[in-house]
């Protein structure tokens, strides 16, 4: 009888972790390819990405309150001191992650754009070596040199390299790099109470709206002022369908940072991260066959290149984790009780490295 039950109980364990992988995959492979798609139409990525902000800074309100209303404690609101000195660089590395990503897709492939963001870990590590969250060691020379010598090979002949969208996504990448670290110090401060990624979001997404706002009105705000799909519509039929598909990229992105989050919860931050790497396959797969991406053998090799640098540093850190027997910081993940909202049990014992979920945020 208990062999029984532990075999139900490993068996409902397995589909839950299959279901939440599904869902990650859903809402990250979809959003990449809904972006994609809706630039080829609506040309003003700086004013989609700004949107999404506030659709996300909408349902992080929302979840705040249930979650609130659930527990009968009050959530963390930081003073406009902490909020400007420590949150607005986060905010503002964010801001232009996510634009200059969206914007990229006005000018790059899917294969391009998916390949050269997965250097995001590169410039993590180097930045995380910089602001000492990481020690130099020979390995991580190596994850370094085998991401670098990977993008290389994957842009090297391209037949659908665009130097402009793949300026844009590298420099995503390297600000990638720094949003990432700050994010990670950010949540490291535990006087500030933004642990959960929720608190997070609600705090960002304003911050990151301002932020990105100036380069928006530069590039895109007079445009935007004569279209005749925003402001001097003619149809309102169209007018509908332009925001109700923006609203619809705004939950997906919403949808994907939550996603995340219960993944973690739910399993363990290394799970994400190996749930990252295949991801990153899918989607090249996907682009090759549903858009006709070309890639070449090169580029293949030069992607599988990439991949087992990532693959590397997600190993050491894993082993690094057991080594330690407990992470450095942000202790339990999938024991907060504010995930009372959407799981009502949690997973005490389960101790996460957050190191390894900013390696899986930077493959995003």
């Amino acid at each position: 009888m208990g062999r029984w039950a532990l075999d139900v109980a490993f068996l409902w364990r397995a589909v839950l972790t299959l279901g939440l992988v599904l869902l990650y995959y859903c809402f990250s492979i979809g959003i990449t390819f809904y972006n994609k798609w809706l630039t080829k139409s609506f040309h003003f990525p700086l004013f989609m990405t700004m949107l999404h902000l506030a659709v996300i800074f909408l349902f992080s309100a929302l979840s705040r309150a249930l979650v609130q209303c659930s527990s009968h404690r009050a959530r963390v609101v930081l003073s406009w001191t902490d909020y400007l000195r420590r949150v607005a660089p986060t905010a503002l590395a964010t801001a232009l992650d996510v634009g200059l990503s969206n914007w990229s897709f006005l000018y790059i492939t899917v294969s391009l754009y998916t390949m050269t963001k997965s250097s995001a870990v590169l410039f993590i590590l180097i930045f995380s070596l910089i602001f000492k969250l990481e020690e130099l060691r020979a390995a991580l020379v190596l994850v370094v040199l085998l991401i670098a010598g990977g993008l290389f090979m994957f842009t090297y002949k391209s037949t659908q390299f665009n130097v402009e969208g793949f300026a844009l996504v590298l420099g995503a990448s390297f600000i990638g790099g720094i949003r990432w670290t700050l994010t990670q110090m950010l949540l490291q401060k535990a006087e500030l109470g933004l642990q959960n990624p929720i608190d997070t979001m609600f705090h960002l997404q304003p911050l990151m709206f301002l932020g990105l706002f100036p380069l928006f009105a530069v590039f895109e705000g007079l445009h935007l002022s004569t279209s005749e799909k925003i402001f001097r519509f003619q149809d309102t039929g169209l007018l509908l369908r332009v925001l109700g598909s923006l609203f619809l990229g705004g939950i997906l992105a919403f949808g994907l940072g939550f996603s995340e989050f219960l993944l973690v919860s739910r399993t363990s931050s290394l799970t994400l991260s190996i749930a990252g790497i295949f991801k990153e396959v899918c989607t090249l797969l996907l682009a090759a066959h549903l858009l006709g991406d070309q890639i070449s053998l090169l580029n293949w090799l030069g992607f599988a290149l990439c991949l087992s640098g990532i693959s590397l540093h997600v190993a050491l850190k894993a082993l690094h984790a057991r080594g330690d027997g407990a992470p450095k910081s942000l202790k339990g993940l999938g024991s907060n009780p504010d995930l009372e909202l959407l799981l009502r049990t949690s997973q005490p014992d389960e101790e996460d490295n957050e190191e390894e979920y900013f390696v899986a945020q930077g493959q995003q």
